[in-house]
């Protein structure tokens, strides 16, 4: 998170509460203007960097040398259309294939049928296989299992398992049992979002009862996989172990002006009401290309020309990569018309998932606070899909203030990547090795983590030629979160005025024209209509079933065979890449002035709607009652507890003194020095988490009496004189800061055979315990003199 706050430092955070329309429209002016600026001003500079380039490339040729650089480019160039077209008539061709096969899931590993929801009392297009593991690779039966839920948002399953080095390669290398949730391409009739979820629950029941000695399975959700496995541990806790949400928008309103276009699309459209409309033009059916749609609208540049130049000038090397990826980015599967519509709804439009709005039936909301496992989750600033407001926003939507989360029991923790795009979140192999292996390495240890909020930081070290990394865990602060946002998430006002013109757009639809619609679409039309969708004609059009395309690949045979390499540092190659850099900048200023002006519409439509309302934007819940009545209870458990407890405590205690940082290294040193002398190791996962969830309330609280009343837990002389070796064999061998190790003495004065605390003694505040802690934050010691 360190790198959003230094980039939003500069940007000013008290602006008028409640602007009139007159200020509101000056500083939508004054926004749109800078961003015409600044996009004329990336145009000249990616021109300006292009020419000089070519400028530099560029040395002077005799006659023949130039007519030779030429010749030798333009065979190149013929060799390597060739080839282009022959590698997307490849592509075309295994598109079909996947198609004809019935869209199975692109995993790279083997797998089996686990169960399918499809013969459940209430049927879904969902599925559980089991990821078998390579040959070379074994499985820990201490460990417990994986359940990965890739994303259903137009594409197909396989994307967490896309290659070796990919989510489930890492889980598999660190010994876990892998299943997978995968979907089938046409959905059930009738099924909707709530089914879904309950089959998914359903999943994590069967896992658990085929690993009953694991614990909880870790659920790891990608993209809309994230907020279907929020989902999940909401609607059934006791199944959820700890939850990885990796890129996946939960709070769909936030974001920064310039950066994130996409949050602007439904009011733009008007709402729901399109998705309803696309859904009746399919036949009850919502294709899920409109999606896939939506993402590529994004980087027309990309989409339209890097894309495919990328293939061309890495012709020889690329096209496996390349043919591998768009089997997955081709492969569209369809929704109900009533799962896009909750989908749009709840979360697009409604953003109601983190105000507990969010209904999985008639009176029943999906509670992300029941969710009592530690929650990881990872985004990057690279990401324009899911930017980071979007994947950590929901955290102070859900709790307000840390003490809120603390008085939860909620542990959770962030990761930010500096700059990898939505895509590589879950394909790139070095994230893969990389975030991925030190998440499954962290997640043997995070339920042992006392409540809060975690920054997460990987460390690489080099020794030797060999790269090793370490987990940092910092201690943050919920209210730290409001330096995502530039303006303090006043921007996210308009929203609710987006959110109540969908509502009466979509009944003004189904009262007048779903009614009409809906009985004049036929089931072949609407498979005529997906048949015909552009993304499909680009597939099976350049296929073999396009007679003009049979002769190439008799020509890329050839060309291979006999192919000619052209210059790379000649004037031709230049040249080409100079033209090459300025289409690609243009594409890009046709972006950032498209994107400009629809943010410029956006919130002079919606901005004024909102002038007169701005008050009125849904806050989550008060948390002060629940803080309160949490910081009372654990009072009650004080003395409540055996050795386990009182390590535990003494550990949070000296934690506690520190500069509120972690590292997993330290903690497996620790594991390795004391990990079953202290007894956590040999209960359960959940057994572990709730004591050290009762203990960290109780350091938390009333961190004196937690020392004060420590020897009552440890009654005889054995236990206290055990404590007191572990805690001196601890500070021998671990690094600690000299505020906590000047706790040893004031352990070995209460852990004292003669010890004997009185109830005098217990209202006392212990000095060395006072002069050990860390200073107030200003912030903190405000709250406390209220």
């Amino acid at each position: 998170m360190t790198d959003v706050q230094t980039r939003n430092r500069d940007v000013p955070s008290e602006q008028p509460a409640t602007p009139s329309l007159l200020t509101l429209q000056a500083r939508v002016v004054e926004v749109f203007q800078g961003r015409c600026v600044a996009a004329a001003e990336a145009y000249l500079d990616a021109m300006g960097t292009a020419g000089r380039a070519c400028v530099d490339a560029t040395r002077p040729l005799t006659p023949l040398q130039a007519f030779n650089d030429a010749a030798t480019y333009w065979v190149d160039f013929a060799q390597r259309s060739v080839l282009f077209w022959d590698t997307l008539r490849q592509r075309g061709n295994n598109w079909l294939e996947h198609e004809n096969a019935g869209k199975p899931p692109l995993l790279a590993f083997d797998w089996e049928m686990v169960v399918d929801a499809r013969t459940f009392e209430r049927p879904v297009n969902y599925a559980l296989v089991r990821i078998v593991p390579p040959a070379s690779t074994q499985t820990d039966p201490d460990k417990r299992p994986y359940v990965i839920i890739d994303p259903r948002a137009g594409h197909g399953p396989g994307i967490g398992g896309f290659k070796a080095d990919s989510e489930v390669g890492v889980a598999l290398r660190a010994g876990h049992p892998v299943y997978v949730v995968i979907f089938f391409p046409d959905p059930v009739e009738g099924q909707t979002l709530a089914d879904v979820s309950q089959a998914e629950a359903a999943f994590l029941r069967l896992v658990r009862s085929r690993h009953p000695t694991r614990g909880k399975p870790v659920i790891v959700g990608n993209c809309q996989g994230g907020w279907a496995a929020m989902l999940v541990g909401a609607l059934d806790p006791d199944c959820a172990g700890p939850i990885v949400v990796n890129g996946a928008p939960m709070s769909y309103w936030a974001g920064n002006d310039a950066e994130n276009p996409m949050r602007y699309a439904g009011g733009m459209l008007g709402g729901s009401w399109t998705a309803l409309l696309a859904s009746d033009l399919g036949g009850g059916i919502f294709d899920g290309a409109y999606l896939v749609d939506n993402f590529e609208y994004l980087n027309p540049a990309n989409t339209l020309f890097g894309k495919n130049y990328n293939l061309f000038t890495k012709i020889d090397t690329e096209p496996e990569r390349y043919l591998e990826f768009e089997r997955w980015w081709g492969g569209y599967f369809l929704m109900n018309r009533e799962e896009i519509h909750w989908i749009v709804d709840n979360l697009f439009v409604g953003n109601k998932l983190a105000a507990g709005d969010a209904q999985w039936s008639a009176g029943h909301a999906f509670d992300l606070r029941g969710i009592r496992t530690p929650i990881i989750l990872f985004a990057s600033l690279g990401d324009n899909i899911t930017p980071p407001q979007q994947a950590f926003n929901w955290v102070a939507d859900l709790y307000p203030t840390t003490e809120d989360l603390k008085a939860n029991g909620q542990v959770i923790v962030g990761l930010m990547h500096r700059s990898i795009g939505h895509l590589g979140i879950f394909v790139s192999a070095s994230v893969a090795r990389r975030e991925h292996a030190q998440i499954v390495d962290l997640l043997e240890y995070i339920e042992h983590l006392p409540p809060g909020l975690y920054g997460m930081e990987i460390e690489e070290q080099r020794s030797n030629g060999a790269t090793r990394y370490d987990v940092i865990l910092t201690e943050r602060r919920v209210e730290d979160l409001q330096r995502l946002q530039k303006y303090a998430r006043r921007d996210e006002v308009p929203f609710g005025a987006v959110e109540k013109v969908s509502e009466l757009n979509a009944s003004l639809y189904e009262a007048f024209v779903h009614p009409i619609l809906g009985t004049l679409v036929s089931p072949e039309s609407a498979r005529l209509g997906r048949a015909l969708h552009p993304l499909r004609v680009r597939h099976w059009a350049v296929s073999d079933l396009n007679p003009w395309l049979a002769p190439f690949k008799g020509w890329a045979e050839f060309a291979r065979t006999h192919r000619t390499h052209r210059d790379e540092a000649g004037a031709s190659v230049a040249s080409e890449r100079l033209l090459a850099a300025g289409i690609t900048a243009s594409w890009d200023l046709y972006r950032q002035m498209r994107d400009a002006t629809v943010e410029n519409a956006f919130y002079n439509v919606y901005g004024a709607m909102s002038v007169a309302d701005a008050g009125s934007r849904r806050e989550a819940p008060a948390a002060e009652p629940m803080g309160r009545a949490s910081a009372l209870r654990p009072a009650a458990r004080m003395e409540e507890g055996g050795f386990t407890e009182a390590a535990v405590r003494a550990a949070l205690i000296v934690a506690r003194a520190g500069k509120h940082q972690r590292r997993l290294s330290t903690a497996k040193r620790i594991r390795a020095l004391v990990g079953h002398d202290v007894g956590l190791l040999d209960l359960s996962a959940e057994a572990a988490g709730r004591i050290v969830r009762q203990q960290a309330q109780l350091v938390e609280n009333e961190p004196e009496r937690a020392m004060a009343t420590l020897p009552l837990l440890l009654p005889t002389l054995a236990e206290r004189e055990r404590l007191l070796g572990l805690l001196e064999r601890l500070m021998a061998d671990i690094d600690v800061e000299p505020r906590q190790r000047a706790l040893l003495p004031e352990f070995r004065r209460r852990l004292a055979p003669e010890a004997d605390p009185d109830r005098a003694e217990l209202e006392r505040a212990p000095a060395a315990l006072a002069a050990a802690r860390p200073s107030r934050r200003p912030d903190q010691a405000r709250r406390a003199n209220r």
